[in-house]
């Protein structure tokens, strides 16, 4: 199931992206790729004088009360999550609960937003790798777990008295029917050296048997050119169907694959100079299988083949975290067709979004600082010249509102369900009350992106409406838990 995106495409939201992620549309994005904080204990910060002067994030996280808020709804909604979550706090600290705990009510989000048939990839390093696979086992599900790829960041470092950390590591879920296109990288120059050790004027070649096991009866069995497999106890294999077929007939003998005969196939090789005839005396000839028929190596779950953005690159703009545009490349590739929605949620310079629109996909990222749509502008304007123009990003910071539910009717209509459904409870102090004293609230304020639907609604009593306000519920469960610590509220 998928329905239609809420905003336009090429849209940057300045803010914070749980509230902005609540207001998209669920089912709607093809592939999203996040480079949240690491809880690297760390301050980043653009330095004066480049593109991205005035970006700064802090990456330290100590348990706040609105983490206590959240891990109270998560308790409820999520035990797995929240298993994840109050495991790392017993066996990492509270800091390592509180950035789970961030991330968990961020990718419950994303986890909404994505197509069933979507792909997710979560960049991270070994700070917190282990706790956020568990925490994206328990969201993505674990049978939906693809790869854990290490991108090989830097060449060497000294870490004192333990081995050097070179490496980052992205967590790859795909659903079901997910897009996947294999991409290739140029082969080894030892694979090639070992491998394709002939040359002639087409290029490199390796020379790969024309026969295969066990006699045959018919023109497979019979000989060629004096050239008899039976002896051998083979017969002709000639390649007539496959990707080297393929390529024999786009490349070197148009209609090949149509002809039919296996010595006129045979024929037809020799005379394009395909074959490959051996010195020995009585030796079967050899089919000539040129390096330039192979699209690659395809790429395996250690990528060592592209570098940091270096100091001298002109992609480099200075952000902090900046990666190498040729990542994002690789996995929108890999992950996306042309067409397709891609969503960064935690945007920074907005390396994704630009690999998305040099590639033809649709994008739309989520940044705290405005000064990701500025560098997404100049980016883009950079790396297509004169056929982007910054106007064509649109620029938000207000909360998109869902149209993905039907039309609710008034929310205070909804009240005798909202009753038997929490079994005349309110839903924040969780006391019993007679039905005309319990008020319908929004758990997400309007104001905040919340709508009118029942799953946004709930009953509470005077006094708990009268503590949230135009608030959020994590509030509301905050300011409870504080009242019943010292004594207020029983």
């Amino acid at each position: 199931m998928s329905t239609e995106p809420n905003f336009a495409n090429r849209t940057i939201w300045t803010g914070d992206n749980l509230d902005i992620l609540r207001g998209l549309n669920s089912n709607c994005v093809d592939l999203i790729y996040l480079d949240p904080p690491f809880n690297s204990n760390r301050t980043y910060a653009a330095p004066v004088g480049s593109v991205a002067a005035g970006a700064a994030f802090k990456d330290t996280w100590t348990l706040s009360d609105l983490d206590v808020a959240w891990m109270g709804l998560i308790a409820d909604e999520q035990p797995a999550v929240y298993r994840v979550i109050e495991t790392a706090g017993l066996t990492h600290g509270k800091g390592m609960q509180s950035y789970l705990c961030m991330m968990a009510v961020r990718l419950l989000e994303m986890k909404r937003v994505l197509k069933e048939s979507g792909s997710i990839y979560l960049h991270c390093d070994s700070t917190a790798s282990h706790y956020l696979k568990l925490l994206m086992d328990s969201i993505f599900d674990a049978a939906n777990f693809r790869n854990e790829i290490a991108w090989k960041r830097t060449t060497g470092r000294s870490d004192g008295e333990r081995y050097g950390r070179v490496y980052d590591v992205l967590l790859y879920y795909a659903g079901q029917g997910a897009t996947w296109n294999n991409v290739y990288v140029p082969h080894d120059p030892e694979y090639v050296r070992k491998f394709y050790r002939h040359e002639d004027k087409r290029g490199l070649f390796s020379s790969s048997d024309l026969t295969a096991a066990e006699t045959r009866t018919g023109e497979s069995g019979e000989p060629w050119r004096e050239a008899e497999p039976t002896e051998s106890g083979r017969h002709w294999a000639v390649p007539s169907v496959g990707s080297y077929a393929d390529w024999i007939e786009a490349n070197i003998l148009p209609g090949y694959k149509s002809i039919k005969g296996v010595h006129d196939r045979l024929e037809a090789l020799d005379e394009a100079g395909m074959l490959h005839w051996p010195q020995k005396e009585g030796g079967l000839p050899r089919l000539k299988r040129y390096l330039a028929s192979t699209p690659g190596q395809k790429c395996n779950n250690f990528i060592s083949d592209i570098l940091p953005v270096q100091a001298q690159a002109k992609e480099r703009i200075g952000y902090p975290t900046q990666k190498p545009l040729a990542l994002l490349e690789r996995i929108t590739t890999a992950s996306s067709n042309p067409g397709d929605l891609i969503l960064d949620p935690f945007c920074g310079c907005a390396t994704a979004c630009v690999a998305a629109e040099s590639l033809g996909r649709k994008w739309i990222g989520i940044d705290l600082s405005p000064k990701a749509v500025e560098l997404v502008k100049l980016r883009l304007a950079d790396a297509m010249g004169g056929l982007f123009h910054d106007r064509l990003v649109t620029s938000r910071s207000d909360v998109p509102k869902r149209t993905d539910i039907d039309a609710p009717i008034h929310y205070r209509q909804n009240k005798h369900v909202l009753f038997g459904k929490q079994e005349g409870q309110c839903n924040g102090c969780k006391m019993e009350f007679p039905f005309k004293v319990l008020e319908v609230d929004h758990v997400l304020p309007r104001s905040r992106g919340g709508t009118d639907h029942m799953d946004n609604l709930q009953l509470l009593c005077s006094h708990c409406n009268r503590t949230k306000g135009d608030r959020t519920q994590e509030f509301l469960v905050n300011e409870l838990s504080k009242m019943k610590s010292v004594g207020k509220f029983v």
